[in-house]
């Protein structure tokens, strides 16, 4: 099942984060796939706050993975600069995202075969401006029905908080 929003920037792409730490665990699997700048990191950074992750939270397109430990350890793994991984180095990239921890990979594609079952995919994509078109999948139904009431959830938080906001001086 599939489960589209809206994220109308980068804190409303941090709600989402938010509410989806809510239902990750340890030894989970997230693929991240979207184009360069499409929030990735932003999402996971705001997961990994809510799994109790201090300090900085950066991209891992240089170091390929990163890992910070949390409440829940966050592992968070870019593959766009792995081409042909051989087994030695898909081996050794499964331990980095192993270990119990919340696991993000970022251009999954090229290490698939090494990865365990996803418990979420999510695809985000530009929609002009600061928006961002989330796509969040997943297999297994309690997790899509879950997703999709976080995510109408986020819908009507927003659309209260619109509705509370008073017009100011023009």
């Amino acid at each position: 099942m599939i489960v589209e929003w809206t994220s109308a920037g980068p804190a409303c792409t941090a709600a989402l984060g938010a509410a989806l730490a809510e239902l990750l665990r340890p030894g989970d699997v997230v693929l991240l796939r979207g184009e360069l700048g499409a929030g990735k990191t932003t999402l996971v950074r705001a997961v990994a706050r809510a799994l109790g992750v201090r300090g900085p939270i950066t991209s891992p397109t240089f170091t390929v993975a990163q890992r910070y430990p949390g409440r829940v350890p966050v592992a968070h793994m870019d593959a766009y600069r792995i081409a042909d991984a051989d087994a030695e180095e898909l081996e050794m990239l499964a331990d980095a995202l192993g270990g119990g921890a919340v696991a993000f990979v970022e251009w999954p594609d090229a290490v698939a075969e090494a990865l365990p079952p996803a418990r979420v995919a999510v695809e985000m994509a530009h929609a002009g401006g600061d928006r961002r078109l989330v796509r969040l999948t997943a297999a297994d139904p309690e997790t899509a029905a879950a997703l999709a009431s976080t995510c109408d959830h986020l819908r009507d938080r927003h659309r209260h908080a619109q509705s509370q906001r008073r017009p100011g001086p023009r």
